[in-house]
């Protein structure tokens, strides 16, 4: 097999992007193979679950996580390896992959048994979610190849070779939202999952009708938007002001605590208020969270644990964002597992959108001429924001007909405001669209 037979294949699969490491000699099936330094390669993988363990024997707190692995054997046939994991350890931090050949039915067991340093490790991730792994001697002809190749682009410690498909999808998206603001002020709509237009009339409409216009479907489901990228739609009152707006970056519900063990209905009736605008039979959950700080309605008092705020490390994978009340119930919380399985991958590559609205004439929505980018994120850099008070909880819950039959709409929201994104980000730009030119 040459590189071109190689590249292809991983195009035949719906590849976009094939990465490409050199193994040292204790990348291995006995030792792990190393993946870098940080939780960025979580970025890119498609992660379903990720489980805490606890320290043990070994003193190490570590995260797993399974991940859909076949091998490409040397016929390019697909061999699965089901119990491949990845293992982050969040106090180094460092990521590393393991399990590959237990259970494989051809895995590639002589090289990656072996302590030979310069063998590549080549992995890529198809649009169904499976990684493809597959991986040749230092003295093989695709080896000699990709050593004579100039690569440019990187992410951690490996390199990234683009497959045709793949390039110049950050163009394609500016140049369709350059499309949309040129529109001017565009009817409020959204599609459904047929994809089928329908009205939308609720005054969060903005982000529906930037993702009708970009041919989004709703999914549900913690994936990039569209093109491998995360599109958020932002209200501005004016577009040379995009850093003075608040952005909801998660909307993910708590997973311990009274509120999942008593239910949203107790949870609302113990923390919540009656309605401030005088609404009769209606209590609400809302206001500002932020961490180390009590709230007056509400009375909790919003924590982490098991975060070091110096070093900026997950110090326990039992950790959580807390809700207390003074007692130091457990008001809700969510645990640091939950969180980073939606972070990471979802915001990996984030385009924000400034939008105008009017109602003078029927909702309408006109984006900006600047939109930011922000590209390569780890989830220990959301947390030191919400530690630092930038990301903070900020729901919008109410149960209304409360004396009869409830009726309750959950919304558990983290948001950020705008000047503080580039936080978040490794590279963070502002694009003026039409010029696509880097202001920062």
């Amino acid at each position: 097999m040459n590189l071109q037979t190689l590249k292809k294949l991983f195009v035949d699969n719906g590849c976009k992007k094939v990465y490409v490491k050199n193994l040292a000699a204790n990348d291995n099936s006995k030792n792990q193979v190393y993946l870098g330094g940080s939780f960025e390669i979580v970025n890119i993988l498609p992660l379903s679950v990720i489980k805490n363990e606890p320290a043990g024997d070994w003193n190490k707190e570590r995260f797993k996580a399974s991940i859909n692995f076949a091998w490409i054997g040397s016929d390019g046939h697909l061999h699965p390896a089901p119990n491949t994991q990845l293992i982050l350890y969040p106090k180094y931090p460092e990521v590393r992959l393991s399990g590959f050949l237990t259970r494989c039915t051809n895995p590639p067991s002589e090289l990656m048994t072996s302590r030979i340093s310069g063998r590549l490790f080549f992995f890529s991730v198809t649009k169904s979610g499976l990684v493809l792994g597959y991986v040749v001697a230092p003295d093989s002809d695709i080896a000699r190849e990709v050593n004579q190749l100039r690569i440019v682009e990187e992410h951690g410690i490996f390199k990234v070779i683009e497959l045709p498909q793949s390039v110049d999808n950050k163009k394609k998206l500016l140049e369709e939202l350059y499309r949309i603001h040129l529109f001017g002020w565009i009817n409020s709509k959204r599609l459904d999952k047929n994809g089928d237009i329908l009205p939308c009339t609720s005054p969060n409409c903005g982000g529906y009708t930037l993702e009708a216009e970009l041919g989004i479907k709703p999914n549900g489901y913690s994936e990039p938007d569209y093109l491998g990228w995360e599109v958020k739609q932002f209200g501005v009152s004016n577009f040379s002001r995009i850093y003075a707006s608040v952005i909801t970056l998660m909307t993910p519900e708590p997973t311990h605590g009274y509120y999942v063990d008593q239910g949203t209905e107790a949870f609302i009736r113990k923390y919540g208020y009656e309605d401030l605008t005088g609404r009769v039979d209606r209590m609400n959950f809302g206001g500002i969270h932020k961490s180390g700080k009590i709230h007056p309605r509400t009375n909790l008092r919003l924590e982490l644990t098991g975060f070091d705020q110096k070093t900026g490390k997950i110090r326990n994978t039992d950790g959580k964002i807390m809700l207390l009340d003074k007692n130091n119930t457990e008001a809700a919380s969510w645990s640091f597992s939950s969180m980073l399985l939606h972070w990471n991958r979802k915001h990996n590559q984030a385009c924000y959108v400034p939008s105008l609205s009017d109602t003078a004439d029927g909702r309408k929505y006109k984006y900006g001429p600047n939109v930011i980018l922000g590209t390569g994120t780890d989830f220990q850099l959301f947390l030191l924001q919400m530690a630092l008070g930038n990301i903070y909880y900020d729901p919008g819950i109410k149960m209304e007909n409360a004396s009869t039959r409830p009726l309750i709409k959950k919304r558990s929201q983290f948001r950020i405001k705008s000047s503080h994104l580039n936080h978040l980000y490794k590279t963070s730009d502002i694009i003026t669209l039409g010029s696509f030119e880097s202001h920062i």
